[in-house]
């Protein structure tokens, strides 16, 4: 099982394909045991694909909290030193794109190009949806809830409209086969608590590489508005909209190519 041993935890990585290096930072909860995952993209075509599992989740340590940003971003910088990185392209999703944020402020020198997706700057930017508000949802209950926050297509209507389509995405998004492994519930919490206080909003302006904010048109969690304020606020920043809520990178299929376009030039 490949772990580098950094900043005290036993970091799990998988990295595959040849091409230019690129990091990919995971969402809320990301568990690279889930498939599919980022490896079976058209990334890991392209690229030499790095990602990992953040501390607090998956196969790495779960140390006692509170985690802060800064220590995410940290984590992310010293496993690209252990592969040998000086610097590479990094593709921040969710709240990996938070985690790429403080990444790229802390440490760019090792940033080349930027993709944020479906991120948030937080403070007087926006903050994307507060999970850490609904943690007490679990499961159905929970996918039920996020339905039409995540695409705001889905509401009441569609719901009624498209039944078995609903019960469907409902199973997906409830299914977690790790949930009573030890420490994940409490590393779950202490990523959501960091999160809680993700705030770069006064200093995007420093963000000097260059930088693609990739959002959905109908993301309930990461806002339209929110993404035309960050893109304004990183220079030269270019802004890409896509058919789909918070999963448009499922939802529609010019997402990945346009990514690995940007990301290539």
């Amino acid at each position: 099982m490949p772990t580098a041993q950094i900043n005290g935890l036993d970091l799990y990585y998988e990295r595959a394909g040849a091409g230019p290096p690129l990091l990919f930072i995971s969402g809320t909860g990301g568990d690279l045991r889930v498939q599919p995952n980022v490896f079976a993209s058209p990334l890991a075509r392209t690229f030499d694909l790095l990602a990992y599992d953040q501390r607090g989740l998956g196969r790495t340590s779960k140390p006692d909290g509170p985690y802060s940003m800064a220590q995410y971003a940290d984590d992310a910088a010293a496993l690209m030193a252990d592969q040998g990185w000086d610097a590479a392209l990094v593709v921040g999703v969710s709240f990996g794109g938070m985690v790429a944020q403080e990444l790229v402020l802390r440490h760019p020198q090792r940033v080349k190009r930027l993709v944020l997706a479906c991120t948030s700057p937080g403070g007087a930017g926006g903050a994307s949806y507060p999970f850490h508000e609904i943690d007490h949802l679990k499961g159905e209950e929970r996918a039920r809830f996020l339905m039409p926050v995540s695409d705001t297509r889905r509401d009441a209507a569609w719901q009624a409209a498209n039944p078995e389509d609903y019960e469907r995405f409902v199973q997906l998004a409830a299914a977690d086969p790790y949930a009573g492994e030890p420490g994940q519930a409490e590393g779950a919490w202490n990523q959501l608590e960091a999160r809680s206080h993700h705030d770069t909003w006064d200093r995007l302006g420093r963000i000097a590489c260059p930088t693609m904010i990739a959002a959905g048109r109908y993301d309930g969690i990461a806002l339209p508005a929110t993404q035309e304020r960050m893109a304004a606020r990183i220079p030269g920043a270019e802004l890409h909209w896509f058919e789909g809520g918070h999963l448009f990178m499922l939802q529609d299929r010019a997402a990945y190519p346009a990514i690995i376009d940007f990301l290539t030039r």
